[in-house]
């Protein structure tokens, strides 16, 4: 699979960089690994960090470029230490060993061949954990196919729904379409969620997922949560992507409606991006996903903006 970097196709940008000769493809860069950081992370979906933390491998480089990422610092590409496949592997168990509840690869869409290769290596050197795949979904689904058997949850986000938004904050008006048929190979791979207990291993559907009210520790062991993360003034995007995954998913997936837009910086272009979402915003936006008969989600309660769900990308773990 790694001859795929030599003619690089992994996102629909198809740069058609030779990564593995040292060119630097749109998603900034060549075909090694770089690593921002490798450590337990608490601000994923509860279902996803649970009480001990997600194992998450922040990745740099991107393909999207979305004028107002939150990690930008890393997705330009500027920022990363380099690691081999073998390191990558040793990673993935070192974190296994610090009690991660799974491993959680971050924006690694650029790297699949060597992803996949690592996990397979990884996994029958004794990695056991649940393996999670977070990506923006502007990934091809030739791409998404090569890791058919080593992910077991998908943790996709649907930014735009609309092509003119898409095209406006990412230069990809093809987004939409991507996305969707992105989401439909990764529900395709995973199923219907699946949820078991930590505490005695045992399964829950997601019926009983969302009727439990112990204290034990429930994680989700396979399945696809569809991430959105609501910009200002996109109220009826945020609402057209809401109805398309309910309409074709239902219960099949989870949808995770996220408020925690921040500004990273002053925007000169896009003036609309200066501020955080409202309160009104976002409860108009859940009471649309309740009317819509929603019954698999996750919301964001408080002022979550204040908070800081960026970690330093320092190199800890690498």
């Amino acid at each position: 699979m790694y001859t795929i970097y030599e003619n690089c196709r992994l996102c629909p940008r198809n740069c058609g960089k030779n990564r593995n000769f040292g060119e630097v493809g749109i998603c900034g860069r060549t075909s090694e690994i770089f690593l921002a950081r490798a450590s337990l992370h608490m601000w994923e979906e509860p279902c996803i960090s649970g009480k001990s933390g997600s194992g998450t491998v922040f990745f740099s480089g991107c393909s999207m470029h979305c004028v107002f990422c939150q990690n930008g610092e890393i997705a330009n590409g500027k920022v990363g230490k380099r690691v081999t496949t073998e390191h990558l592997i040793e990673i993935f168990l070192k974190l296994q060993e610090k009690g991660a509840n799974n491993i959680n690869l971050v924006t690694a869409d650029h790297y699949v061949p060597t992803v996949a290769d690592a996990l397979a290596k990884a996994k029958a050197q004794g990695l056991r954990l649940p393996i999670v795949y977070n990506t923006g979904s502007y990934i091809t689904t030739d791409a998404l196919r090569c890791l058919e058997g080593l992910i077991d949850i998908y943790l996709p986000d649907f930014k735009y729904y609309s092509s003119k938004i898409a095209q406006k904050y990412a230069k990809a008006k093809d987004y939409p379409a991507v996305a969707k048929a992105a989401i439909a190979e990764m529900v395709r791979q995973t199923g219907k969620p699946i949820f078991y207990n930590k505490e005695d291993n045992r399964l829950l559907t997601a019926e009983e997922y969302n009727d439990f009210s112990g204290n034990e520790e429930i994680l989700l062991k396979k399945g696809t949560i569809v991430r959105h993360l609501l910009l200002p003034d996109c109220v009826k995007d945020s609402k057209d992507i809401i109805r398309y995954l309910l309409e074709n998913y239902g219960t099949d997936i989870y949808i995770s409606i996220l408020n925690q837009y921040t500004p990273v910086k002053k925007f000169i272009d896009y003036p609309e991006l200066n501020r955080k979402i409202t309160e009104s915003e976002y409860e108009e936006v859940i009471d649309f996903a309740i009317a819509m008969g929603i019954e698999n989600g996750f919301v964001q309660e408080g002022n979550t903006a204040d908070e800081s769900f960026i970690p330093a990308f320092d190199y800890e773990g690498i």
